[in-house]
């Protein structure tokens, strides 16, 4: 059992509150009652501190029989419902292992990892981005099961969405690079893929592990080609001068053609600034110079 009151962390409750508003409020408040719930469920106890994203509490755990393992509490949306559907596929193979999950609230109980070690700790960043390119080929060798979203829907919505976007956007090398960034998505945009995609695959989202030398955390699963993983290990750990190799790096792990991962990728770049300018916040400095080094 829980068998201590669990407190939300102040950062995660108020992350909850930006993100969601009234329903992230209110998850917070819920997240100790459903933490004693699924550990009584379970056979849980909590052994070690809570950890915490943007919106999810993860609670080191033991089972009856002391197997460790990570209960994970976080809202139920688009992103989370598909998690369950990736892990299950993967099952294990690159990725965090479920045990059990809750449907109706997208509660998960995980594998332990080793959450002190992360590839972002591992000096050597073009290891770490090797490593990053051994998992992608893992886990996109998957067919994407039926129920994901798909990459097809994803970027038809962004073409539909750019052009009154764009507008907002000041720069006009900003706007330039961006509709470079929509033409690239036209040429690929008739072949989406369906490999299973992570989606979110950065340095923090990789773990050490007993079984392996590292395993994926933390999918946002989606349906299509894998051209469209690359992002993250290209603009985090960022440095402008290694943007090409690694993205060459990526492309050779993955045996993708290069033209159509880069059409992807500034694809890829084009959804967080859209995100971005949506939300009027200023345009990310390191995704615009990360496409204008690959639209070279």
């Amino acid at each position: 059992m829980v068998g201590k009151v669990i407190e939300v962390p102040g950062e995660l409750a108020a992350s909850l509150e930006r993100w969601n508003g009234a329903a992230g409020r209110a998850f917070a408040a819920d997240l100790p009652g459903r933490a004693r719930e699924f550990a009584g469920r379970w056979g849980l106890r909590v052994d070690g501190p809570a950890m915490y994203g943007v919106c999810a509490l993860v609670l080191p755990v033991a089972r009856d029989d002391n197997t460790r393992a990570a209960l994970k509490l976080q809202p139920l949306d688009e992103e989370t419902a598909g998690e369950p559907l990736a892990l299950r596929a993967w099952d294990g193979a690159g990725a965090v292992r479920l045990l059990e999950h809750d449907e109706p609230t997208g509660t998960l109980l995980l594998e332990r990892l080793d959450e002190t070690r992360t590839l972002s700790d591992v000096p050597d960043a073009r290891e770490a981005v090797c490593v990053i390119g051994a998992l992608l080929a893992r886990l996109t060798a998957v067919p994407a099961p039926p129920g994901l979203r798909t990459l097809d829907a994803v970027a038809r919505a962004m073409l539909e969405r750019a052009p009154a976007v764009l507008e907002r956007v000041g720069e006009a090398a900003d706007r330039r690079l961006l509709r470079d960034c929509v033409a690239a998505v036209r040429e690929v945009v008739a072949e989406p893929g369906d490999r299973l995609l992570h989606w979110d695959l950065h340095y923090a989202n990789v773990l050490a592990a007993d079984r392996a030398d590292w395993l994926a955390i933390d999918p946002k699963p989606l349906a299509g080609d894998p051209g469209f993983e690359l992002l993250p290990a290209l603009v985090n750990r960022y440095d402008p001068a290694e943007t090409r190799w690694r993205f060459d790096a990526l492309t050779d792990a993955l045996g993708l053609d290069r033209e159509r991962a880069r059409a992807w990728t500034l694809g890829r770049v084009l959804q967080n600034c859209l995100w971005e300018a949506e939300a009027h916040r200023l345009l990310e400095t390191v995704q615009l110079e990360t496409g204008r080094a690959l639209r070279r």
